[in-house]
């Protein structure tokens, strides 16, 4: 009895310290799960930060960048003739139209000589001849005059000199080229009864704007004469 006493009490031991034993290396397995997700949540918060902080400020300096174009090509940009206070929205669109228009002139004049050779005309009177070439060169040059005429006066970009109150008008010549004029406000023209393809007239030239287009409407008002004082003159009766 004594003996059996003695070997459940030796087994309750071994079982406590095992117990022991296994707390002790489940609490060791478990401080050593936590430290290095303890130094890697030390380690990624600041290299978070860092990355956020760095990508904020691509993004702040992208908007500052994008903000300060779109700030210069609005109404501050200045260059040698001035400060850009007005840019046309159909400068391609007339530049195109002038160019295709010059094509379909230039692909008729080559094919006139073999139309006059294939219908047989060229074996014919005189009169025929000079009356379909007429036709057909009124109509080939036509077009590219009367677009020209049109659009000729059709302002691409508009800049003032402050300093010395003068514009440069940017528009489009025969050849499709920029032209630039340059006038004084003093020489700027209202005409009396509104035209379609004209706004004003400045050193005698016929100038057409959109003022919707114009950033700033003092600009416009200034550039038309709205800002002086007027004076009505009473006549002599």
């Amino acid at each position: 009895m004594l003996q059996q006493h003695v070997t459940r009490g030796l087994r309750r031991t071994s079982c406590s310290i095992q117990r022991a034993v296994l707390q002790n290396e489940g609490s060791a397995i478990k401080t050593c799960r936590t430290v290095p997700l303890k130094i890697q949540e030390h380690i990624y918060h600041p290299a978070k930060g860092m990355f956020i902080n760095h990508s904020a400020n691509k993004v702040q300096l992208s908007s500052i960048k994008s903000m300060i174009r779109s700030f210069c090509t609005s109404s501050t940009c200045h260059s040698e003739e001035g400060k850009l206070i007005y840019s046309g929205n159909l400068g391609n669109a007339v530049r195109g139209v002038k160019m295709f228009s010059y094509t379909s002139s230039g692909a008729s004049l080559c094919m006139m000589p073999y139309i006059l050779l294939k219908t047989g005309i060229g074996v014919q009177s005189m009169m025929l001849k000079y009356a379909f070439c007429g036709i057909i060169g009124f109509f080939t040059f036509m077009t590219p005059v009367l677009l020209h005429l049109i659009t000729k006066g059709y302002v691409v970009r508009l800049y003032h000199n402050q300093d010395t109150d003068t514009y440069t008008a940017v528009t489009y010549n025969v050849l499709l080229m920029e032209k630039k004029t340059v006038f004084h406000q003093s020489q700027v023209k209202i005409p009396g009864v509104s035209k379609m393809f004209t706004t004003f007239y400045a050193n005698n030239r016929s100038m057409l704007v959109n003022p919707m287009l114009f950033p700033l409407p003092h600009d416009y008002n200034h550039l038309m004469g709205y800002d002086q004082p007027f004076t009505f003159e009473m006549e002599d009766g």
